[in-house]
């Protein structure tokens, strides 16, 4: 958390730089309970005191409104999509999630679906077919030549 905090300050420090505004408080999104828990109650960090110097910059910058942390649980989490290897269904699920692939149609879609991967096999067919007859032809003259 605190190494993505000092990021999101560079980045507002260059952004102001080139005068462009940003919208403060900026969403934190974190998976992890705890650590949200560290950075709103002073009491419970009394307990981990490995983690002093993170634990104040996230919670100073959490006070001073430039944070907004907020919990999101880890099968939601769209940066996994870049990061982890997932099963098909979870990496579909958040690229629709990032608006990168359309939702499947409710009704209908399956038929629709169908078609379109029976015309795309025809094509490739038919593609293969050329390809096939090129090849004996070249192999042809090679044979002739030879």
């Amino acid at each position: 958390m605190g190494s993505t905090v000092c990021e999101l300050l560079w980045i507002s420090y260059l952004l102001r730089d080139f005068h462009i505004s940003i919208q403060r408080p900026i969403p934190f999104w974190c998976d992890n309970r705890a650590g949200l828990h560290i950075t709103a109650n002073p009491v419970f960090h009394e307990c981990t005191k490995h983690l002093d110097i993170d634990c104040h910059l996230v919670r100073d910058q959490f006070k001073l409104g430039f944070i907004s942390p907020s919990y999101i649980p880890g099968k939601d989490q769209v940066a996994d999509l870049f990061t982890k290897s997932l099963p098909a269904p979870y990496f579909t699920r958040l690229l629709v999630k990032l608006g990168m692939v359309p939702p499947a149609p409710p009704c209908g879609g399956a038929v629709e679906q169908q078609e379109t991967a029976d015309l795309l096999a025809v094509k490739k067919q038919s593609i293969a077919d050329e390809e096939v007859a090129e090849l004996l032809e070249v192999l042809k003259t090679w044979v002739r030549f030879y």
